[in-house]
C-alpha cells in the first residue's frame, strides 16, 4: 500500500534503520565447490588462458573483449577491468582449475546498489552446477553485506544471459535503448534486478536445488532451478 505524507503526495517506503553497507571486501569468496579469488593478474593470467585457448570466437560476441591470443591479451584485459574504480575481479577456481572470471561493478554502497556483470565463462564452465555457484555466491555474498538491490544487465539480443538472468531469480525492469556500443555496433540494455526482501525465498530455492539429492550418479539435476 502507497504511503502519503503530509500533503497527501506517494512518498517510498521508511528506510528506518537501514545503512549503506560497506564496499564488499575484494576476498575469497568460499562455496561448495566453487572458490571466487580475488584476481591477481599475472598469475591468474598464465592459468586461466587454457581455458580459453580454444574457445569458439563465438563465445565472446556480446563481450567487449576476447577472444584472446595469448595469455598477455588475457592479462591486458584483465589490468584493465582491475584497474576500473568501481569494479571488482573473481577468478572462479573449481577444483584445482581455474576455469573464467566474474565481476562485481557499479559497487554503489551509498545507494545499497551492487551489479554482477563480465561473466566470462569458459567452455568448460558454460551450463554446469559450478556456472550456477559461482553467480550465486556473488548475489548471496552481496545481500549478506546489506546491500538492497543486486542488477544484471546484458545486450538485450544475448538470449542466453536473458534465460539466465530469469533462471536465477531476477526480475526484469526494461531496456534501455541504444544504452551503449561496442564492436563497432549499437547495444540495447536489458536491465533486472534481485531486492533484498525477495531475497530469502530466492535463497531456499537455491538451497534447495544445491542439495546433493538433487542430482544423481552422473550430475544431472533431478529438479530444474526455474522449478
Amino acid at each position: 500500500m502507497t504511503r502519503a505524507n503530509e500533503w497527501g503526495q506517494p512518498v517510498g517506503d521508511d528506510l528506518a534503520g537501514w545503512e549503506p553497507p560497506p564496499e564488499p571486501p575484494h576476498k575469497i569468496v568460499l562455496g561448495g565447490g566453487v572458490k571466487l579469488r580475488p584476481i591477481d593478474v599475472d598469475a591468474h593470467a598464465r592459468e586461466l588462458f587454457p581455458a580459453y585457448a580454444d574457445a569458439p570466437a563465438s563465445l565472446f560476441t556480446y563481450l567487449p573483449w576476447g577472444p584472446y591470443a595469448d595469455a598477455g591479451e588475457l592479462a591486458a584485459n584483465l589490468h584493465q577491468l582491475d584497474d576500473l574504480p568501481d569494479w571488482q575481479v573473481y577468478a572462479i577456481e573449481v577444483g584445482d582449475w581455474l576455469r573464467g572470471f566474474i565481476c562485481y561493478l557499479r559497487i554503489q554502497p551509498g545507494q545499497g546498489s551492487i551489479e554482477i556483470g563480465g561473466i566470462t565463462f569458459s567452455p568448460a564452465l558454460q551450463r554446469t552446477r559450478a556456472a550456477t555457484e559461482s553467480m550465486y555466491l556473488l548475489v548471496r555474498h552481496a545481500f549478506d553485506l546489506g546491500y538492497r538491490r543486486v542488477e544484471w544487465k546484458c545486450d538485450a539480443l544475448n538470449a542466453p544471459s536473458v534465460r539466465a538472468a530469469e533462471r536465477l531469480g531476477f526480475t526484469y525492469e526494461g531496456t534501455f535503448r541504444q544504452a551503449t556500443h561496442y564492436r563497432g555496433r549499437n547495444r540495447d540494455t536489458a536491465w533486472f534486478s534481485i531486492l533484498d526482501h525477495e531475497w530469502p525465498n530466492l535463497d531456499t530455492g537455491f538451497q534447495n536445488w544445491f542439495d546433493p539429492s538433487n542430482f544423481d550418479a552422473l550430475g544431472q539435476q533431478r529438479s530444474s532451478l526455474r522449478v
